[in-house]
């Protein structure tokens, strides 16, 4: 019989040599069996079978080694394995009957994820929430009126957010950023990813008003004006002071002098910036359309499409009626979701729509700027037909790295990512189906929006291995390195209110209710498996603080400057340092070890290096035995306890634990995370031994 927890293959170094191969390279592959446990190893491509030998052996397992040569099409493989009678296939799915080709592993020759965002820590900063740096920029109440009612400034920084919170100003600006950076850079984040920053209306700031800008209300205001709108106001025929703020050129430039800035100094610290790109959809407020009539009281601009039916960007949108007496004040535009505050960005019918967003690409990853990457809002919407979408997404790509080769493109994406990862459109997404969903099942039960609960997902431990093992399924493999493992984000509650298991949303049962029942070491395990699986684990800020919040608007509170969790944020620091300091958390292959009830355990393997996780979300403690074997783990190499989460805090001691015949004992308390790891004093001290852990006794 084939030992199938022996059989292994990822994409990593080890086993593809090299893992992002060009056209024409020679690539080496190797795969993984028992000692002496197959007969026959077979490389599978297009329905081929090759048979490939057997290269290198060690005390566990045996090596079967076989060279390609790539050409420039995408190469689709797996193995089979036999043994005697009894014979199996290995994709990426593991050990499968499922010899579809979607499984098999892909390589796409030329095909480069940048270096630099392979494993990186990421923090997420909602500008308005995190840090008022200058008050001078700050939104004015009646500054303006926005869908219906003059906007709102909040004067109380640690207020909760209201459900019409969209017209609610708290005043934090990249000048806070600035302030806060030697806190961002003391957790060891190495990139900073803002939402949106350019001129717009809202707090959240996807609806742009215009793209060529950074908001002066989040940069420099050197030109101002008087002229409020009535507490009553409808329109904003007398919002003098907004159109002064946001079209003055001088204020415009400035802002983007002082961005630049911002950015050098960000990377002086060895930070790198990733921009929000919202290019499905503008705001009725944008320049192009002009639907509030901004621009044309400010004058000097073109006139916008909402205005006249000769608008150089009458292009730029679709309208449903297009006689002349539809104009001016034409508000039959087409708007995302039937929202027309959202015109819908009309790509198929205007190239010179197409040119002038590609240079927005261009322009900021370029200098004076150099911003490292853009993360894509709505991405897969773009266009009216999915044709369009990828073909406009290869232009993007292609306008992008030909300024910036390094820049990561990298979108927001529900559901199957694969058509869009074929090298030729995005780097990555946000893991919301291989990491954000399956973790937030397995260790709360609850929907990422708090809207329901599943008691069969919780603590089920074989759907969350199942469930990654699928969605990663559907990345490759140097996007898998590269995309964003949140636990949290301004669009879903966060993470610390989904621990109480309540389904609610600030408009159902309140901002209190959010904060109620939360279990921090459930969010500590959380911490622990973001920080240890194959991703860029990304820090929404104030997670690390303690915030909660259902999902937005509420998700989006200040950040609590002053009344913050401070053990908790510490316990982020250490997690940070660790993911930090080993490479084999940073590009390592991951396997499961242990797949149980309120109960998970996993490894990863790069060289001679290898890493093991363990997770006991039950209430009780658990004895565990893990088969760290599967990882090349003998009693001869020792493993290095680096992090224990407890349900009261943590322990960073560093422990030794023995390994006997392949097998990790050990006692998990209740509601904790274990974090081992071999050679660990290569990299930390490790001060002391612990004694094997017995089996318990069988009650009678």
């Amino acid at each position: 019989m084939i030992n199938r927890e022996a059989l292994f293959c990822s994409a990593t170094e080890d086993y593809r040599n090299p893992p992002e191969p060009d056209e024409d390279q020679d690539v080496l592959l190797r795969f993984r069996t028992g000692k002496d446990n197959a007969q026959h190893v077979y490389y599978v491509e297009d329905g081929a079978e090759v048979e490939i030998d057997k290269a290198d052996s060690d005390e566990l397992f045996d090596y079967y080694e076989y060279e390609i040569t790539v050409g420039s099409d995408c190469v689709l493989y797996h193995f089979k394995v036999v043994n005697g009678q009894d014979s199996c296939i290995y994709n990426r799915l593991g050990v499968t009957d499922d010899d579809r080709s979607c499984f098999d592993f892909a390589i796409i020759p030329g095909f480069h994820t940048p270096d630099w965002a392979k494993g990186a820590v990421m923090y997420q900063i909602f500008v308005d929430r995190f840090c008022n740096g200058d008050e001078s920029n700050d939104v004015r109440t009646c500054e303006y009126v926005y869908i219906g009612r003059p906007v709102n400034r909040v004067e109380d920084w640690g207020k909760n957010p209201t459900t019409m919170d969209v017209g609610c100003f708290y005043g934090g600006d990249l000048k806070g950023v600035w302030e806060k950076l030697d806190y961002i850079q003391g957790l060891g984040v190495e990139v900073i990813y803002l939402n949106p920053i350019f001129v717009s209306p809202s707090n959240h700031k996807y609806d742009i008003q215009d793209y060529e800008h950074v908001d002066p209300h989040f940069g420099v205001i050197v030109e101002d004006k008087d002229g409020l709108v009535a507490a009553d106001a409808v329109d904003n025929g007398n919002a003098e002071k907004y159109v002064v703020r946001t079209a003055s050129p001088r204020n415009l430039e400035a802002s983007d002098r002082f961005f630049a800035e911002f950015v050098e100094e960000i990377h002086r610290r060895g930070m790198k910036v990733i921009l929000d790109g919202v290019f499905n959809h503008c705001g009725s407020f944008n320049k192009w359309l002009d639907g509030e009539e901004i621009y044309a009281r400010q004058g000097g601009y073109e006139p916008g499409a909402f205005l006249s039916k000769d608008s150089p960007y009458r292009s730029f949108f679709q309208f449903y009626d297009e006689k002349d007496s539809a104009w001016p004040r034409n508000k039959t535009y087409d708007g995302w979701w039937g929202h027309d505050t959202l015109p819908k960005l009309n790509y198929e019918s205007s190239p010179m729509l197409v040119e002038y967003i590609l240079d927005i690409a261009r322009r900021w990853v370029s200098p004076p700027f150099n911003v490292d990457g853009w993360r894509l809002d709505v991405a897969a919407d773009l266009g009216h037909t999915a044709e369009y979408n990828h073909e406009f997404w290869r232009k993007f790509r292609a306008a992008v790295k030909e300024v910036n080769p390094d820049a990561l493109i990298l979108a927001e994406h529900y559901g199957d990512p694969g058509p869009w990862l074929e090298g030729d459109q995005w780097d990555s997404v946000m893991n919301y189906d291989a990491f954000m969903e399956p973790l937030t099942w397995f260790l709360t039960g609850m929907e990422k929006h708090s809207d329901s609960f599943s008691g069969e997902l919780l603590g089920n431990g074989e759907n969350f291995f199942n469930a990654m093992r699928y969605h990663m399924s559907r990345m490759q493999p140097s996007s898998i390195l590269t995309a964003m493992n949140e636990l949290s984000n301004h669009d879903h509650s966060r993470f610390l209110t989904r621990t109480n298991g309540v389904v609610g949303r600030i408009g159902t049962v309140g901002a209190d209710a959010a904060n109620r029942g939360v279990k921090v070491c459930v969010l500590r395990e959380a911490v622990m498996v973001q920080m240890t699986w194959p991703g860029a684990p990304t820090v929404y800020y104030g997670d690390e603080a303690g915030v909660c919040g259902w999902t937005d608007p509420d998700s989006r509170r200040t950040y609590p400057w002053g009344h913050e969790d401070l053990e908790l944020i510490e316990f982020h620091r250490y997690m940070i340092r660790i993911h930090k300091a080993l490479p084999v958390l940073r590009s390592g292959a991951v396997k499961e070890l242990l797949a149980g009830r309120n109960v998970i355990a996993y490894g990863r393997m790069l060289g001679k290096y290898q890493a093991v996780v363990a997770v006991n979300n039950n209430a009780q403690e658990r004895e565990l035995e893990l088969p760290v074997w599967q990882l090349g783990i003998t009693g001869e190499i020792s493993l290095a306890r680096l992090m224990l989460t407890t349900e009261e805090g943590y322990n960073v001691g560093g422990l030794r634990y023995p390994v006997q015949n392949g097998i990790l004992k050990l006692k998990l308390p209740a509601y904790s995370a274990a974090l081992f790891a071999t050679y660990a004093d290569e990299f930390f001290p490790v001060v002391a031994s612990v004694e094997p852990v017995e089996p318990a006794a069988e009650k009678k």
